[in-house]
């Protein structure tokens, strides 16, 4: 358990699943950015823990930046390695994902600039942002964190996405079991009338960005800058949706119409409208 008293009772399971109580994001990188580099990341796990809950754990469901932060922190400590090392090593390497991978913004991006999409421009670190990740937290955290800076391509996200729809269905892997697949993508219970299982979320019954058309027996995570799974393990369907809609600006909210219709489409044209 965490020492701070407030958060002792917060596990990993609430921190995936969005119960815990903590805030959903707050502006660390204006504190950060004033840092050296090596210290960033203990002085934001630090200001987590001195930030007040918004809601007593398991009471509230909200999506929160600040617990995936922390996430990043316990696979720290349980796999002896960094986030990226231990993704590599777990998962990437052994299903050939050569463009799955986190930001470093030390490094130059592993592949040219021209084939990665714009998102918009930043006014503290002055330029459309490209090559690197957008948010802002992460940025300052060195190009990514528990919540922020993957990187890669539709075909290779499609790839991750089969192997772990497979092992949910049963087939037997070295990756994970089926028993925690079907855990990971099962809503929990904790909090009543939420949609989220473990580092998932699940269809809403109204207003889903999966759209009418996904069975209850989906998974699915969106992100900021435009960017979304949708799986469907009932009918082995699952909709790899990767945008720029922050580009040139943030303000620009469409893609929350346009994502189900997508979606509703998509099924409509396969036979399941």
């Amino acid at each position: 358990p965490f020492p701070w008293k407030d958060k002792a009772d917060i596990t990993p399971r609430l921190l995936l699943n969005h119960s815990a109580g903590l805030p959903d994001w707050k502006p660390f990188y204006l504190e950060l950015i004033k840092l050296p580099a090596k210290e960033r990341k203990p002085a934001v796990r630090h200001l987590i823990m001195e930030e007040p809950l918004y809601h007593e754990p398991k009471t509230v469901s909200l999506y929160s930046d600040l617990g995936f932060i922390l996430l990043e922190w316990i696979i720290e400590i349980t796999a002896g390695q960094d986030l990226s090392s231990f993704l590599n090593v777990t998962f990437y390497r052994p299903l050939g994902l050569e463009t799955l991978y986190l930001d470093q913004i030390t490094a130059d991006p592993i592949y040219e600039k021209n084939r990665f999409v714009a998102t918009e421009y930043c006014p503290w670190r002055k330029e459309i942002i490209q090559g690197h990740v957008h948010d802002e937290n992460a940025y300052a955290l060195g190009g990514y964190s528990g919540h922020a800076g993957l990187f890669g391509t539709a075909l290779d996200v499609f790839t991750l996405t089969t192997a772990l729809v497979k092992i949910y269905h049963g087939t037997r892997s070295d990756l994970l079991s089926t028993e925690t697949v079907r855990t990971f993508f099962s809503r929990q219970g904790i909090v009543p009338g939420s949609t989220y299982a473990l580092g998932w979320d699940t269809p809403a019954e109204k207003n889903s960005s999966a759209g009418s058309y996904f069975s209850p027996i989906s998974v699915g995570h969106t992100g900021f800058t435009g960017t979304s799974v949708w799986i469907d393990l009932e009918k082995n369907i699952a909709v790899i949706f990767l945008t720029n809609r922050i580009h040139p600006s943030r303000s620009n909210e469409k893609i929350k119409d346009f994502r189900p219709k997508l979606h509703n489409l998509i099924m409509q044209e396969l036979g399941y409208a």
